[in-house]
């Protein structure tokens, strides 16, 4: 007997606070870094348990390499050192990764393990994990309709069939929903470019926690938060009393 999928449930996460989290502590930015990097192992980890079937994790925005060359250079040696670890436990257990984002601006040894892991976990079928490096929702966007207008110019699209799902198949996203949820950890109440288009109709949550101290407990108290919000909403209100002469 063949079992139905479990709907799928997708979170987005923009793990701030790493670099404060640091100098709070006397350390280096980086520091903070790679600490949160430990963090994503133990969320991923736990997302199956969870119901979580997606989750998409903004590891370095459009807007991030205007941040101190030390610091950027210290981040594309963690994400490098990430991949190359974690590349074989990501396929055993059964972790599809995709990367969305530009690529040509980060060091080719990086590109060469994104594409390898994309291409290792290609036919994985467990939880499905997205990293935005080099992202931004406006730079999707206008890349998006850049290739829909290249289409129209070519004669192979006629504007009127511009719409919102042609527009949604032409963004980094285009084989994953829209996210449910989406968290910003260390109290920042903005979205920061991150899935402008996608989280639309997202619950946002802004816990003040800084991601390096963000737990599994924290994750999944979130996440029943926002079930039982869902929950709640989605049940219609008990029938009007009848009343009685």
């Amino acid at each position: 007997m063949q079992h139905a999928a479990a709907p799928a449930f997708h979170v987005g996460v923009i793990m701030d606070g790493n670099g404060r989290w640091a100098e709070a502590r006397g350390l280096a930015r980086v520091a903070g870094h790679a600490r949160g990097a430990r963090r994503v192992s133990e969320i991923v980890k736990v997302c199956p348990s969870l119901g979580v079937t997606h989750l998409t994790l903004y590891a370095f925005s459009t807007e991030n390499w205007r941040r101190p060359l030390a610091e950027v250079e210290g981040l594309m040696r963690i994400f490098h050192t990430y991949i190359q670890g974690k590349m074989a436990g990501l396929r055993r257990n059964e972790v599809r990764v995709r990367f969305l984002g530009m690529r040509h601006r980060l060091p080719a040894p990086l590109r060469e393990l994104m594409a390898r892991l994309e291409e290792e976990t290609r036919q994985c079928h467990g939880l499905n994990l997205s990293i935005a490096i080099d992202y931004g929702g406006r730079d999707e966007l206008t890349r998006a309709v850049r290739a829909l207008s290249q289409q129209v110019a070519d004669g192979t699209l006629p504007p009127s069939a511009i719409c919102e799902s042609r527009l949604a198949e032409a963004l980094d996203t285009r084989d994953l929903p829209d996210p449910d949820l989406i968290i910003r950890t260390s109290g920042e109440v903005r979205i920061s470019n991150f899935l402008l288009w996608q989280g639309a109709h997202a619950e946002y949550d802004f816990p003040s926690i800084s991601w390096p101290d963000f737990t599994v407990r924290h994750f999944a108290d979130l996440i029943e938060a926002h079930r039982a919000r869902r929950f709640t909403a989605d049940t219609p209100p008990p029938p009007a009393a009848v009343a009685r002469p």
